[in-house]
């Protein structure tokens, strides 16, 4: 079931967008088999290799359900400029309101803008800023909605066992130093990067159309996964700082409950 989600997720973009070439149908056929196959391997094994948190729900639904949100949104916006429906108008008019709102000087949503060169159609910027706007509130919203999902299920136990091996592949917790300052410092590290990726993406983008070419925005297709991107993988970091520092502060209380019995003793 994962890994249809997965597929679906995918394969999203070139159902709803009207048009597109066999090439793009291609390469877009091929790297949803392989998302496929990844998702029913990390979830298969006995411990994964990339996929964090892999039995502490509901972190990567929530990453997941985000991701899906921001992807049909930005796919219904661009269909309506060419087959226009009550969705896509719906859809169309909140990416608008809230591309105004959030579109002023030195925010993240205009440095996406001022990626389109000089020449730019207005039109075109527009359909950029509402697109930008609107993902970048899924993401907001999915950050926070993982927060109180944390307090109010008392995320990551919930009265269970948490394994540290299988749940952080990429932490090695004997590489050296102690883990719960490890664990701060990288939830730390996570949220700042989270918070600066936003500011950071768009600069990144103009520097590699500088040195490799100019990035083609005007394609529907590549915007909508350029700023998918841009959205969902801040708010993914910021969710793995939290996370994080929720792990820490679990082993640092199982650690007092154990020095307390052992005084106790």
């Amino acid at each position: 079931m994962r890994a249809v989600l997965v597929v679906t997720l995918i394969i999203l973009p070139s159902a709803i967008l009207p048009g597109g070439a066999d090439d793009n149908t291609q390469i877009v056929a091929l790297v949803a088999i392989f998302a496929a196959l990844f998702t029913i391997v990390e979830y298969s094994a006995n411990s994964p290799s990339l996929v964090e948190f892999r039995d502490a729900p509901p972190f990567n639904r929530v990453r997941f359900f985000a991701l899906f949100a921001t992807v049909i949104c930005l796919s219904l916006i661009f269909r309506g400029f060419t087959s226009p429906s009550k969705i896509t108008e719906s859809v169309q008019n909140l990416g608008h309101h809230i591309g105004r709102v959030i579109d002023f000087p030195m925010s993240p949503v205009r440095l996406m803008a001022d990626l389109m060169p000089a020449a730019t159609s207005p039109e075109l910027v527009n359909q950029l800023r509402d697109a930008a706007g609107l993902s970048y509130l899924i993401s907001l919203v999915s950050v926070i909605w993982f927060v109180i999902m944390l307090r109010l299920q008392q995320w990551p136990r919930r009265g269970g066992s948490f394994n540290v091996w299988v749940n952080l592949p990429t932490f090695d917790p004997t590489a050296g130093g102690d883990v719960v300052k490890r664990l701060k410092r990288d939830r730390l590290f996570n949220i700042i990067l989270g918070f600066l990726l936003p500011f950071l993406i768009p600069a990144i983008i103009k520097l590699a159309s500088f040195l490799g070419g100019p990035v083609r925005l005007d394609d529907p297709h590549v915007l909508i996964w350029t700023v998918t991107a841009w959205a969902f993988l801040p708010a993914s970091i910021l969710m793995r700082g939290v996370a994080l520092g929720r792990v820490a502060q679990m082993i640092d209380l199982q650690r007092q409950k154990a020095q307390s019995t052992t005084a106790s003793n």
